[in-house]
């Protein structure tokens, strides 16, 4: 990976790069014509190698990783894993995910349920909380739909996540943003047009402009990896 600002370098490790944690960091890819769903419709071939090696790097280094529960309805998210050089690096077990969902309509046999090292959590109403198997911890915010803001603290002071990372989808992502949750967003850009039909856009309904401030670029095999703060 080369840096390319603030100041141009090369041999750039991910892991210590993106060492400076923020409270919540979103991390997304997207095609250059701002699809984040490749032709088949997943987001597993868009950034390739380059953009896998930050993923790991990301995941690694956060207390815990927040996804939507339409990511998880694939059915292709796993558990999170550790690489025995990132294990050694992050000298503890990988982070947990954990699934925000209001309904709870979810397939409790998937290996993200099943096979985690770290168990799965999932944040959802209170309305919903009772359809959680009973071996799933829960964190319940809000009486019919997910109350984010009271959920991220519940995270943080009474689970002691202090530092997350959204992988997405879109919907999750922009109920981040809209409640000002976001610190940063870790965008990889991928080398290539898709267009057809299959055109995901990276933010599901987003209703307000929100200000970024760029504060690094790198690049690795044609991907382009930028780093905003919101201002928020």
């Amino acid at each position: 990976m080369r840096r390319l600002l603030p100041e141009p370098a090369a041999g750039v490790d991910p892991y210590e790069t993106y060492g400076d944690l923020p409270g919540l960091r979103l991390n997304m890819v997207m095609s250059v014509d701002g699809s984040v769903t490749d032709a088949e419709g997943w987001t597993d071939g868009l950034g390739g190698d380059a953009d896998f090696r930050v993923f790991r790097a990301l995941r690694a280094l956060t207390d815990a990783i927040l996804v939507g529960a339409g990511t998880v309805r694939t059915g292709r998210l796993g558990p999170a894993r550790l690489s025995h050089t990132l294990r050694a690096r992050r000298q503890r077990p990988p982070a947990p995910t954990i699934v925000v969902s209001r309904s709870l309509d979810l397939d409790w046999t998937l290996p993200l349920f099943t096979e985690a090292e770290t168990p799965t959590i999932v944040v959802t109403s209170q309305s919903n909380r009772k359809k959680a198997p009973s071996h799933i911890e829960v964190v319940a915010e809000g009486e019919d739909d997910v109350d984010l803001p009271a959920a991220i603290k519940t995270l943080r002071e009474d689970l002691g996540y202090e530092h997350l990372l959204c992988e997405g989808g879109p919907t999750l992502a922009t109920a981040l943003i809209r409640a000002s949750l976001v610190d940063e967003l870790c965008l990889s850009i991928a080398p290539t047009l898709l267009g057809g039909p299959r055109h995901t856009r990276l933010l599901d309904g987003l209703d307000a402009e929100v200000p970024l401030e760029p504060t690094s670029l790198y690049t690795d095999e044609g991907v382009l990896f930028v780093r905003y703060l919101l201002r928020v």
